[in-house]
C-alpha cells in the first residue's frame, strides 16, 4: 500500500510532481503558438541544460548512455510529440495516448532484455493498446488522425528510451537527466533550420516576449530540474513500488487542466479510452514481469536498486 510507505509531505510532493507533468501539456500547447515545434523542443533541453549542467556533477553513466537516450528521447521522442500536438492532437489527449510508453518498454524490455512479462501484465498491454484503439477512433472521427499517430510514435520512442534507461541504470536520475538535455540541442537547432526553416524561427525568435520565456522556463526548470529532482528525492527514500502508481496521475492532471484552460472537451469515448489506458497501464507498470530460471528478481525492490530506480521514473514530458 502507497499509504504504508509515504508520509503525508511526500504524499503531497509526489502528488505535485504528478500535477507539474500533467500541466506540462497545457504549457506546450501554448508555447506552440509562439514557437515551431522543433525549435519549442530545442530550446526546451538548452533551457534544462544550462545553467544545470554546472551544477550538478559529471555524468554518473558513460557517455554512449546519454547519447543514445538523448537522441532517443529528446530528438525523437520530443520531436514527435511536440509535432503531433502542432498537428492538432489534443493536450489534454497527448498526455493521455503517451503513456502508452508502459506497453512499449514491455515489449522492447522483452525483445531487448529477456524479461518475459507475466500474465497479468499481458493483460495490462492488452486492455492499454484497446484504449488506443478507441482513442484513435474517436479522433479519427473528430479530430486529425497524424497528430494522434505521432504521439503514439512519441509514446514507441519514450519506451525505447526507457529501456536505454534500464541498461544505464542511472544512480542519480536529475544528474542523468541534465546531461542528457545536452545532447537533442544541436540536432534539434538543424532539424528544425532544415524542416520548418530559418525565417520562422527568426521571427519566432525576435518575438519572444515574456509569455514565451515563461512557457520555456516552465517546460525545462519546474517540469525537469524540478520534477525530476523531486522525483529523485522520492525515489530516495520510498521503494519505487510506492512511487511509480503515482506517475499514473499524469493524465488525470493533464486532461483536466487542458479542459479548465484551454476549453477541450472530453467525450464519451474519450472517457472510456481513459479508463482502458490507464488501467492497463497500472497493470503493465505495476506487475512484476515473470523472471527467468536463475535471473535476479524483477519484481520491484529487487534486483540491483540502480535498475529499479531508473525503471520507475516516469520520464520527463
Amino acid at each position: 500500500m502507497i499509504l504504508d510507505h509515504m508520509r503525508p509531505a511526500h504524499l503531497a510532493l509526489a502528488t505535485l510532481v504528478a500535477a507539474v507533468w500533467g500541466i506540462n501539456f497545457v504549457v506546450i500547447e501554448i508555447g506552440l503558438d509562439h514557437f515551431p515545434p522543433l525549435l519549442f523542443s530545442a530550446l526546451r533541453f538548452l533551457a534544462a541544460a544550462l545553467p544545470a549542467v554546472f551544477f550538478v556533477g559529471r555524468p554518473k553513466v558513460a557517455w554512449k548512455w546519454i547519447v543514445g537516450v538523448g537522441l532517443v528521447l529528446g530528438v525523437a521522442k520530443f520531436g514527435l510529440l511536440f509535432t503531433g500536438m502542432d498537428r492538432g492532437a489534443p493536450a489534454g489527449l497527448s498526455s493521455l495516448v503517451l503513456q502508452v510508453q508502459a506497453v512499449f518498454t514491455a515489449l522492447f524490455a522483452f525483445v531487448a532484455l529477456r524479461e518475459r512479462p507475466g500474465r497479468t501484465r499481458v493483460v495490462g498491454m492488452a486492455v492499454a493498446l484497446a484504449g488506443i484503439g478507441v482513442a484513435a477512433f474517436d479522433e479519427g472521427a473528430s479530430g486529425p488522425l497524424l497528430g494522434f499517430t505521432l504521439c503514439v510514435a512519441a509514446a514507441a520512442c519514450w519506451g525505447v528510451s526507457n529501456v536505454l534507461t534500464r541498461k544505464a541504470a542511472p544512480p542519480d536520475m536529475l544528474n542523468f537527466m541534465v546531461w542528457v538535455s545536452t545532447v537533442p540541442v544541436l540536432p534539434l537547432l538543424a532539424l528544425s533550420l532544415l524542416l520548418e526553416g530559418p525565417e520562422r524561427d527568426l521571427a519566432a525568435l525576435r518575438s519572444l516576449d515574456w509569455t514565451g520565456a515563461g512557457v520555456i522556463l516552465y517546460v525545462a526548470w519546474v517540469t525537469t530540474i524540478f520534477g525530476f529532482g523531486a522525483w529523485g528525492y522520492l525515489l530516495r527514500h520510498h521503494p519505487a513500488s510506492s512511487v511509480a502508481p503515482f506517475s499514473l496521475l499524469v493524465p488525470v492532471f493533464g486532461m483536466s487542466s487542458a479542459a479548465l484552460v484551454l476549453d477541450e472537451s472530453v467525450s464519451g469515448l474519450r472517457w472510456c479510452a481513459a479508463a482502458l489506458l490507464v488501467g492497463g497501464v497500472a497493470l503493465t507498470s505495476l506487475a512484476a514481469p515473470a523472471t527467468r530460471p536463475g535471473a535476479p528478481d524483477a519484481s520491484p525492490g529487487g534486483g540491483d536498486p540502480r535498475r529499479e530506480h531508473a525503471a520507475a521514473s516516469p520520464g520527463p514530458v
